[in-house]
Order: structure tokens, then sequence, then C-alpha cells
């Protein structure tokens, strides 16, 4: 069967995102009708059938990759990039997303960093950190010294780039250590809510995917 523009825009988000829930593809893809979720259930079981995407039912609602993506389905990573799309969808509600990159590489990883997430983000590039495990002092100085030579470098055009990491813990960081700046927040609207001047936006709320753990 052909695929239609619909098909290939899912597709192409697969591939980006790595993986996607269903939910998300609903809310990305078929939000103009009266019943989303119904018609994206229908979509992808047809594109999962004639092999077109992958599925992992480890997960609900079910979630999907990309023909491209190599993951386990029932991968730890998952979560992660479960994460990261929220970070999109929630940058979406904001406006003035110009681009949104996942895990662009930049060189050597044990040299310079791998931000989780590159943006153009109301006219200003962003570094973002989805971090839900809790790092060491350690790990997460290592990390930003990855960071640095990453900003030392002739890699990195734009040295105005902002980093941002999104956790529910705090660290200690001094960003008078590093050559760039360094925000801290627990969402990226709370971010741009702790903004001076800010009009503070209400928090979007992401839906939880659970995984099915099998008796």
């Amino acid at each position: 069967m052909m695929l239609t523009n619909r098909d290939k825009a899912i597709i192409k988000d697969l591939n980006k995102f790595r993986v996607m829930d269903r939910d998300s593809i609903a809310e990305l893809h078929f939000s103009n009708l009266k019943n989303p979720q119904l018609a994206a259930n229908n979509v992808l079981l047809r594109l999962f059938r004639d092999g077109q995407i992958q599925r992992s039912v480890s997960f609900f609602p079910y979630v999907y990759f990309g023909p491209e993506v190599q993951i386990k389905k029932n991968s730890q990573k998952i979560s992660h990039f479960l994460a990261i799309l929220d970070v999109y969808k929630e940058l979406r509600k904001l406006g003035s997303l110009e681009s949104f990159l996942v895990e662009p590489k930049y060189g050597n990883k044990s040299e310079y960093a791998e931000p989780d997430i590159y943006c153009f983000f109301r006219k200003t590039p962003f570094f973002i950190e989805v971090q839900r495990t809790i790092y060491s002092e350690k790990q997460m100085n290592d990390k930003l010294d990855r960071y640095a030579e990453l900003f030392k470098s002739d890699i990195l055009a734009d040295k105005n780039t902002r980093l941002i990491i999104l956790s529910e813990q705090r660290y200690p960081l001094d960003d008078n250590n590093y050559p760039f700046k360094i925000f801290q927040a627990e969402s990226f609207t709370k971010f741009i809510g702790s903004l001076k001047g800010s009009t503070v936006i209400p928090e979007i709320k992401q839906q939880s995917i659970k995984r099915v753990v099998n008796s």
C-alpha cells in the first residue's frame, strides 16, 4: 500500500525521536480529528502490519519505533527518549520552536558532550540535558567538562548556546567555571517562568507511560 503524507510524517518522527508512545503520535499527527487516539491506533496498526514501523507492547500505551531504529523493545533508554519527546511537545506549546535535534553528534563522545537535545527556541540556541537519574558530583563535572571542550573547539559555531539541565535534583554548579551559561529547572516551562520579566506559563502536564510487567 502506498504511504500517505501522514504515514511518512509519522515514520520520520519515529526515526527522529527513536521511540514515541501512541498518545504522543495522536497529539502530534491526529489532533485535528474527532478521536485522535482511535485514528492513531488504526494507522499505527496498519503501518506495523505492513512492516513500516516497529512496536513494543512492554509499555502501555504501546510505544513505536521507526524502521531505522535499533533498540531493544524493553530497553531502559525508552523512558529517556520518551522524556525527550515530552520536552519537544512542551516547547511546541510554548511557541517559537525553529529547530529540535535529538542527541546531535559533535565528534568523539569521550571528548565532547553529546547533548540530549539541541534546539533553537525563541531565537536562542539551547543544549538541553534531560536528567531523570541523579548524577554524582564527579559524573556531573565530567559531563560539564565535555561541554567545555565542545565550546572551546571549532565544532560549535554558536558560542552563545545556553545549557539547561532539566532535573528534579538541583546541582551545586558555578557557571563562572565554564565558557557557557548554565540553567537548572524541573521543566522548560518552569525555566521560562523563572526568567526576569517573564509571564509565568502554567505547567504543562505530560501523560505517564507505564511499563507492562508480566507476572
